[in-house]
């Protein structure tokens, strides 16, 4: 006689609620991407009031939200899997961000740095043909 496991549902009901977490997460971060290009556009028409790093601030940011979205597609395109390679490209992006906006230390600029090289070798890794899984 097969006895039925009460707690089938519950993996389904979490992947669930997971994808339904993702799509308004990604709606808000297209809210924001949105916002980002309202104020890259204003800084062309601003007249010279934001400096050059705050564009350059701006225009990072705009590139981790792209990418945060990007990896949200990703996931449903891999059939609810996240790549190691989009959380490594997001750790880059953020990490030269941080060495634009807070670069007054030479010692933080070159642990920060060493952080870059530290991801860039761990994508290598990610992305040699011993780890591939995805096409």
């Amino acid at each position: 006689m097969k006895t039925k496991n009460n707690f089938t549902s519950i993996p389904f009901i979490l992947q669930w609620t997971l994808n339904a977490a993702l799509v308004v997460l990604a709606v808000i971060l297209v809210i924001l991407l949105g916002k980002e290009t309202v104020y890259i556009f204003g800084f062309i028409n601003d007249g010279g009031h934001l400096t050059k790093l705050d564009l350059l601030e701006a225009l990072l940011i705009y590139f981790l939200y792209f990418e945060f979205i990007a990896l949200i597609i990703k996931y449903f395109e891999a059939h609810y899997h996240f790549p190691l390679r989009y959380f490594i490209y997001i750790g880059i992006t953020a990490m030269i961000r941080l060495i634009i906006i807070d670069h007054e230390s030479p010692s933080d600029t070159l642990i920060y740095s060493g952080a870059i090289l530290l991801l860039v070798i761990t994508l290598y890794i990610a992305n040699s043909k011993m780890l591939k899984r995805e096409n």
